[in-house]
């Protein structure tokens, strides 16, 4: 009988989803994790042994009470906005990855980062693998970012960054973006789920072993996600969204992921030709201060993150244009919308017409939180009577399929946030405000607030009984709060 061969088999090659890194060990034309179709490749298989030997320590293991936590301090950006989402600033080491649509304004408030911390002395390079040099220097000269500490250089070979690393040995290391830079050492295009997991991790131990602060510029996908190998989000340290419409000067950075701060902090920056700012009081872009009342207004604050945001809401009410009515909303949820107006419909007896019903935000922002819902429905209230609030009326609230209103949380902070920019009347869900101490003053001061029950009681309350059907020019003078 033949004795069995001992050759070693051949390594089986092996099947990778191009977007999220998903492997297999057959092809399948739908990826098993993200459930993308036609995305799974055939990769080589892995050579040589999986184990690599141990090797000497750099640094021995020691007891965790005499670990030194002022390693892992944050050092603040000079950009209150983001230090106030990072938890503080940039922790020594740490790999931030900013992610966000084309032209958002990604580029340009890394390097405004980048200036702003040469100014403190430090020494940051800013890899830029999208633009030449020449571009980013028109742009550096244009927001006054121009710092003899700050050094720019413009490759697309992760050899030659880190080269550059070693040369400059910088405090604040900037790649825009992880996506251009390709490594010679595995194959593909660069971009794809290879190259860069293999860029994302060699920056990512040089910025480890060097103590050097690493932010990355992100590319994100359709959907508006992170674009490349979702392992890219657990391998650094924060994820950071920067959200905006090109339309709107607003931009609202958020983290997703954060090891050394909070999550739910957001920062608001105005986007000019003159570059990028914070804004410490963003409501003053989403609030028109209009002394004449308006038909179809009201105030809103909408919870994004701790930091409530006082905005307003726009309602215009019309007949249907040839018999077939239709929604139209710019910065609210549209299913929102459809909402309100069914509710209105079916408990306040209101919009039993057909008619176009078009809403909107000031300022261009965009917010789909439940707490603007009862000013959503006082707007358009007040469009289908053609009567205007009294000024300094905000109403807060979530409502319901039965036309209920309902407390959202977070109500007396944004209370005491809409008494701070000179509201003076609030409606609120009944039972949303917390027992106050006797003599105590609240939070919202001596602002005026209306407890309603449900849809129809607000409406009746704040708009004047009328006669018949509310129509476009019948005007009755609105209710005492």
């Amino acid at each position: 009988m033949a004795a069995k061969s001992s050759a070693p088999r051949a390594p089986r090659s092996a099947y990778r989803c191009a977007d999220c890194g998903w492997t297999t060990a057959k092809w399948v034309g739908r990826c098993g994790e993200c459930q993308a179709w036609g995305t799974v490749e055939e990769v080589a298989a892995p050579s040589g042994p999986r184990t690599a030997p141990a090797r000497a320590v750099r640094r021995a293991a020691q007891p965790i009470a005499e670990v030194d936590a002022q390693e892992a301090s944050a050092a603040p950006t000079g950009v209150d906005e983001l230090d106030r989402v990072l938890g503080g600033g940039v922790v020594p080491g740490a790999v931030v990855l900013m992610a966000g649509e084309p032209g958002v304004g990604k580029s340009t408030l890394l390097l405004e980062v980048a200036a702003r911390t040469a100014t403190t002395g430090k020494t940051v390079l800013y890899v830029t693998g999208e633009e030449t040099a020449a571009q980013v220097r028109l742009r550096a000269e244009r927001i006054g970012a121009l710092r003899p500490r700050l050094f720019l250089a413009a490759e697309n070979d992760l050899a030659a960054v880190l080269a550059h690393v070693e040369t400059v040995s910088p405090d604040l290391l900037v790649v825009d973006s992880v996506q251009t830079v390709a490594s010679a050492a595995v194959e593909g295009a660069a971009g794809g789920v290879t190259q860069v997991r293999e860029v994302a991790a060699s920056v990512i131990a040089t910025a480890k072993e060097r103590g050097m602060a690493t932010l990355l510029v992100g590319h994100v996908t359709k959907d508006g996600s992170v674009a490349g190998p979702r392992v890219l989000e657990h391998l650094v340290d924060v994820v950071c969204t920067f959200e905006g419409d090109r339309h709107s000067r607003l931009r609202m950075v958020r983290a997703v992921k954060n090891r050394y701060g909070p999550t739910d902090e957001v920062g608001c920056f105005d986007l000019s030709e003159g570059g990028i700012t914070g804004l410490v009081d963003p409501s003053e872009l989403f609030f028109s201060r209009t002394t004449t009342p308006v038909p179809g207004t009201c105030a809103a604050v909408a919870l994004e993150g701790r930091r409530p945001l006082v905005l307003e809401v726009q309602a215009l009410v019309a007949p249907a244009a040839g018999g077939s009515p239709k929604t139209r909303s710019t910065g609210l949820d549209a299913s929102r919308v459809a909402l309100a107006v069914a509710v209105l419909q079916a408990r306040a007896g209101l919009l039993r017409t057909p008619s176009d019903v078009f809403t909107a935000t000031v300022g261009g922002v965009r917010t789909t939180e439940p707490g603007v819902d009862l000013a959503l429905a006082v707007a358009l209230a007040g469009a289908c009577f053609d009567s205007a609030l009294p000024p300094g009326t905000v109403a807060i609230g979530e409502v319901g399929l039965s036309g209920d209103v309902r407390a959202v949380p977070g109500t007396e902070r944004r209370l005491a946030e809409a008494a701070r920019v000179g509201m003076q009347r609030a409606v609120v869900p009944r039972g949303a405000l917390g027992v106050q101490p006797p003599g105590a003053t609240p939070p919202w001061g001596s602002m005026r607030v209306l407890e309603v029950d449900d849809v129809r009681s607000c409406v009746l309350q704040l708009f004047a009984a009328h006669d018949g059907d509310p129509g476009r020019g019948h005007r009755p003078p609105p209710g005492e709060l």
